[in-house]
């Protein structure tokens, strides 16, 4: 996350006074008990703390005469099944011969088509004032035991509850509660 960091303030020092557009991502927070909204913070702990510092100092080049914004991504970008972590669950499940989720499959993650982020993101190029956060997300919560039937229907594979460490490192963000808003994106 250093070398984002530098990245980004040195793209961000290039356009300073230009009021040009900056846009970066990042993920939708975690609130405890709702949907996550816009004017949440990103965080700047844990394992996506370092983004959260970028992203902060992206967002603070607006006062310097940038039009930075900030997108953020839900878990689940989806597009055909491949990419983002659909495609690392779907991964698991043909490794392992069955489409598992942790619990009882009732926590939410977030979701949009990629397709439908990549308007955001123009718009947000072309219209989004500086300093802005919009929230790029289409289904406020799927529950990911709908999310592991959806792959267990499409690899043909039973769909069960399984060990939190079946998702290795992922297993902790899948089994948490995460729905997101997108409420204030136009």
């Amino acid at each position: 996350m250093a070398q984002e960091s530098a990245a980004i303030a040195t793209l961000g020092a290039e356009l300073v006074g230009s009021d040009r557009p900056y846009v970066v991502v990042s993920g939708t927070p975690y609130v405890p008990g709702r949907p996550s909204v816009e004017s949440d913070p990103t965080s700047t702990e844990g394992p996506v703390g370092g983004r959260g510092v970028a992203v902060a100092a992206a967002l603070d080049l607006a006062s310097r005469g940038v039009r930075s914004t900030a997108i953020r991504l839900p878990r689940t970008v989806h597009n055909q099944g491949n990419g983002g972590f659909a495609g690392l669950l779907t991964t698991i499940a043909r490794g392992s011969g069955v489409s598992g989720y942790p619990g009882d499959g009732d926590q939410r993650w977030p979701a949009v088509h990629a397709l439908d982020a990549a308007v955001l993101f123009r718009l947000a190029l072309e219209k989004a004032p500086a300093g802005t956060v919009w929230h790029a997300v289409a289904d406020e919560g799927d529950a990911v035991r709908e999310i592991a039937a959806v792959i267990g229907r499409r690899l043909g594979l039973p769909v069960e509850p399984v060990a939190t460490q079946t998702f290795g490192p992922l297993g902790p963000i899948f089994a948490t509660d995460q729905p997101s808003s997108s409420t204030h994106t136009p």
